[in-house]
């Protein structure tokens, strides 16, 4: 058992470690939480390095594979896209294709090669994998580990292996962000202020 006492002095707080031999930290006179900015300092500092590899990744894929990628789309470092077919693959205006997504133009066991669409403002979810000749409309979601077999029409929602659209009508703004989420963030920001 160990007593620490509290910064104030006039109550002794006991702290007991059953499970461990060692003694506990009183954390009444840790420091307080760091501001947000310098708690973002980490690996945030690596996000020029980021962009420079994300803008060298499109530029291959554009320019030495042939594929039809918008330049203000947006592609994660380990999204992949199908080098065996690259003319079939086209990415619209302001859409996002997050880690691990996988955007395929051919279908080996199939013969099939076929040109697959993902539109504008359009967001393709982590570990996600959209097939060959498969057209995702403008504003459209797809959910994260999705399997896309089929279209998805535009300004829905899809998820799930085989993916089903889950919401349809839904508005989205630049890389498929749901158009709510911004004013919810932005509510968010203004509460902080206050």
């Amino acid at each position: 058992m160990h007593r620490f006492n509290h910064s104030l002095g006039d109550e002794i707080t006991t702290l007991s470690c059953q499970n461990a031999g060692t003694p506990l930290e009183d954390l009444s006179r840790a420091p307080a939480a760091a501001p947000l900015k310098a708690r973002r300092r980490g690996l945030n500092r690596l996000q020029w390095l980021r962009r420079i590899l994300v803008a060298s990744k499109r530029a291959v894929c554009v320019r030495v594979f042939g594929m039809d990628i918008h330049p203000t789309a947006e592609l994660s470092l380990s999204a992949r896209l199908d080098r065996t077919f690259p003319i079939g693959v086209h990415i619209g205006a302001k859409s996002y294709v997050a880690f691990d997504a996988c955007i395929l133009s051919h279908d080996r066991t199939r013969g099939l090669y076929a040109h697959t669409r993902i539109g504008s403002n359009c967001f393709v979810g982590a570990r996600s994998i959209v097939l060959p000749g498969v057209c995702v409309g403008d504003g459209a979601i797809i959910a994260a580990g999705a399997v896309v077999t089929k279209d998805v029409p535009a300004r829905s929602i899809a998820a799930g292996n085989p993916a089903q659209i889950i919401r349809r009508d839904i508005a989205t703004g630049a890389f498929g962000r749901l158009k709510n989420a911004d004013d919810l963030e932005a509510a968010l920001a203004r509460d902080q202020l206050t």
